[in-house]
């Protein structure tokens, strides 16, 4: 990027429009807020120079090596990228920060102007140099003002600046010119009746400065906008490609961007697309998190949301597609996005079982393949294809949670994945199969585990607070419990909330109150008491039990908690646990067993897959 420090004049008087981007928020300023501040700034500006003036005469000294001492006023940052111009007409670029600042400042130069012509001053056209481009380079009518705001202020902001009556409406910017002129009228007038309109125009266009950030193609205007706020506000990457956007569409195709935003972008304003996920500095808004699954399956290679409005930047300069192509695709990724997450119907129920299981898993780098096949239409991806693919992708990330695989690496895992599956359109191929062979790689980044690696893990291992989350650990009981129920058809049917549901262990974790080990011997009872210690937190030893389950029973001996468990007879999970006159470290290991047979059943093997 290039940042300049720069006079008011240096910014205004080249043949230069600075273009507000269309869905920028609207002007907010107001006389309270900034106008009476920045007006007393510029006099204060004013009353300096004049006092350098005066110092230089008095002692009969030119006055300019006083006034290169005067302390200019700064008025912070704007940040400008660079749109197509034709060569040797009017350089165009857009606002992409501080926009309210420039906006203001091209309002109270207006104002100015209004007082300079009353009191028929020369410095009118000086000042007129600040506000409109040369006639003569300017091809379109428009690109006569130095500053060109969002559509939809355009009309009031042509009668603001063009009318040599003040306007009387309400508009802020109307408000905003009436009140600069008042204030320019009496700072022109000093106490002593002399005439201050120079010290006045001279401070504006000189000792007003602003730090003007032109990005260069490699700059990242997000980065740079959020260092520029001091990172107190995370700022929305897809503010900054919705403005990208529509202004390709506006400004290099002249599309009817209204009717685009109404089409296609307007769904994104709704709350429900500005709710972070995610935890701590990966939280991103849903919006983001689509924007960037939408370019990662259009390019093939990861995007970092971070980077995002870079990223989507280099993209449009290489892409052979229209504005309206461009937000076509990313409307249908969000309405993807929407299906998978419940904010629209999906109308295959076991897609959305499968889309229901994923989420919870809450891996997001799954996002731009479970997207992608998404949006594939029925012609290239029927049904029953759709969820061969998403149930290879669910069995993966499932098998893999339940043996404590390691999920570094998961990114790049899915982009090749996604390639696959791409490449298997391309040479029309079966989509289910590309996805399941390149999840079933080699290596253990590419580990499918097997239904004997899954048996090992549930008898083996530690699952509460050890290989899953508890979160995690109730969708495996609920999953479980469901696939019980659709196996007994005897079984009360009807849907159940399992995410109120509570994990119980069976054996407590506090066993030595009521479950001692009744061996004699010290050093035997030593080693028992570290046998059953290491199957309380076994998935065999866990279950899911209601709000009705008396919670004072939990540390209870076996023969006093296990009516109460039976007493849950509505969860198919806990029907067989009431029937075992013993539970003990055998029972916790061979009822692990049986439920790694019900898990393989749901979550299927790699071979599975694979068969035609």
């Amino acid at each position: 990027m290039k940042a300049d420090t720069r006079e008011l004049k240096q910014v205004l008087m080249p043949p230069t429009q600075y273009v507000i981007p269309t869905f920028q928020r609207d002007y907010e300023w107001t006389e309270d807020g900034q106008w009476k501040l920045l007006f007393e700034d510029l006099v204060s500006a004013a009353e300096r120079l004049v006092q350098a003036r005066h110092d230089a005469q008095a002692i009969k000294k030119p006055a300019a090596m006083f006034e290169k001492m005067v302390a200019p006023h700064f008025l912070g940052a704007i940040v400008c990228d660079q749109l197509p111009s034709l060569t040797g007409g009017i350089d165009e670029r857009a606002v992409i920060d501080g926009q309210q600042r420039l906006t203001t400042l091209m309002l109270l130069t207006r104002g100015v102007l209004d007082a300079l012509i009353e009191r028929d001053s020369d410095l009118v056209s000086q000042v007129h140099r600040l506000l409109w481009n040369p006639a003569d380079l300017a091809k379109e009518s428009h690109q006569r003002y130095k500053l060109w705001p969002r559509r939809k202020d355009r009309n009031v902001w042509r009668t603001v600046m063009d009318d040599e009556i003040v306007p009387t409406g309400n508009h802020l910017y109307e408000q905003a010119r009436r009140f600069f002129a008042q204030q320019a009228r009496e700072a022109m007038t000093s106490e002593d009746g002399s005439d201050r309109s120079a010290a006045l125009v001279h401070a504006l266009v000189g000792l007003f400065k602003l730090v003007v950030i032109d990005l260069e193609d490699n700059d990242d205007a997000q980065v740079i906008f959020e260092v520029l706020n001091g990172r107190q506000t995370p700022l929305s990457a897809s503010d900054l490609v919705k403005n990208l956007l529509f202004l390709r569409g506006e400004f290099t195709e002249d599309s009817d961007v209204e009717e685009l935003y109404d089409t296609y972008w307007a769904e994104f304003d709704d709350p429900w697309w500005k709710v972070e996920i995610g935890r701590g500095h990966a939280a991103r808004g849903r919006r983001d998190v689509v924007l960037s699954a939408w370019l990662t399956a259009a390019t093939g290679h990861e995007v970092n949301v971070g980077h995002l409005y870079g990223e989507v930047r280099n993209y449009l300069a290489v892409a052979d597609l229209s504005t309206k192509e461009v937000l076509a695709d990313i409307y249908a990724y969000a309405r993807a996005y929407g299906r998978l997450h419940g904010r629209y119907p999906l109308t295959d129920d076991r897609i959305a079982t499968a889309y229901r299981r994923i989420n919870a898993l809450e891996v997001v780098t799954a996002t731009p393949l479970l997207l992608w096949l998404s949006t594939r239409s029925e012609e290239v991806l029927s049904p029953d294809e759709h969820l061969a693919a998403v149930s290879a992708v669910e069995s993966w990330l499932m098998r893999r949670a339940l043996v404590n695989a390691n999920t570094r690496g998961y990114g790049r895992t899915f982009i090749e994945v996604l390639q696959a599956a791409q490449g298997a359109v391309a040479e029309t191929g079966p989509i289910a199969a590309a996805t399941a062979a390149a999840l079933d790689g080699t290596g253990r980044g590419r580990w499918w585990p097997t239904d004997e690696e899954i048996t090992e893990s549930f008898t083996t291992r530690r699952f509460y607070d050890g290989v899953l989350s508890r979160g995690r650990i109730r969708l495996l009981l609920s999953e479980i419990d469901r696939a019980l129920r659709a196996r007994n058809t005897k079984t009360e049917q009807g849907q159940f909330d399992y995410d109120v549901l509570q994990i119980e262990h069976i054996m407590p974790r506090n066993w030595p109150a009521n479950w001692p080990v009744a061996i004699s011997d010290e050093s035997d009872r030593v080693a028992a008491e570290q046998h059953r210690q290491q199957h309380v937190d076994r998935i065999g030893n866990l279950t899911l039990i209601t709000g009705s389950f008396n919670g004072s029973l939990s540390d209870s001996a076996w023969d006093v908690k296990r009516p109460a468990l039976v007493e849950q007879s509505k969860l198919q999970l806990n029907a067989r646990i009431g029937a075992a006159e013993v539970w003990d470290e055998s029972a916790v290991t061979a009822r692990a067993k049986e439920l790694s047979d019900i898990v393989t059943g749901i979550w299927r093997s790699p071979t599975e897959f694979a068969r035609p």
